[in-house]
């Protein structure tokens, strides 16, 4: 007998990405933050120590777990030396058109020589909803085609929507918490979620950053 075939969507546990929020295959929920970076180094002694405690309180304080992931990769100068190829061909002087070629010669060959990589920050946060039979989530007892040993109390519509509100409560607990140690942050849409997980799963493509606004 031919063994069947395996795709890359088996082993990935997501079972659909809507309105920014992720279902599991097992009816759990997950959002992802976007984080902005400190420069601790450059801060003061005090500074440091008031972050650290900050983050420290912040930690504490929850009552549900967190995932905390660092994306790093090598940056990508592409759009920048096309930027300064545009800003060359519009100097109006023969100086300036030799200044800025140099710079970009010098650019290139400075990220030739040097490994420099960007690192992008992002807070995973999860909401498992509860269970009503021993093998079945509520949220997959409301698909097409599911059947349950309990009478099912709403469409999967609206129970996606109550399930969505708990899981964002405890999205604004951590973005509260993380601003308060100085850290930006932004919660990701649909797209911006779509391409995160195409950048993981391609990482030798190059896509746009995400932007904290």
């Amino acid at each position: 007998m031919a063994q069947k075939t395996q795709s890359t969507q088996d082993f990935v546990p997501i079972q659909e990405i809507r309105d920014g929020v992720i279902t599991l295959k097992n009816g759990g929920m997950r959002a992802i933050i976007l984080a902005s970076s400190l420069n601790f180094a450059l801060k003061s002694s005090d500074e440091q120590n008031s972050i650290m405690l900050q983050f420290q309180n912040f930690l504490n304080s929850l009552d549900f777990s967190i995932q905390i992931f660092v994306q790093s990769k090598k940056l990508d100068i592409r759009p920048y030396i096309a930027l300064l190829e545009g800003q060359y061909k519009d100097q109006l002087t023969e100086l300036m058109k030799v200044q800025v070629r140099e710079y970009i010669e010098f650019i290139k060959t400075f990220v030739e020589n040097t490994n420099i990589m960007s690192k992008s920050f992002f807070v995973v946060i999860p909401y498992d909803p509860p269970l009503l039979t021993a093998s079945k989530n509520p949220l997959m007892n409301a698909l097409p085609g599911r059947k349950s040993g309990v009478k099912d109390t709403g469409t999967a519509d609206e129970k996606f929507q109550e399930y969505r509100s708990q899981l964002e409560q405890r999205v604004s607990v951590v973005e509260q918490g993380l601003v308060r140690c100085g850290v930006r942050t932004a919660e990701l849409g649909t797209e911006e979620v779509v391409e995160l997980f195409y950048k993981i799963f391609n990482p030798g493509e190059t896509e746009k950053p995400i932007q904290i606004t």
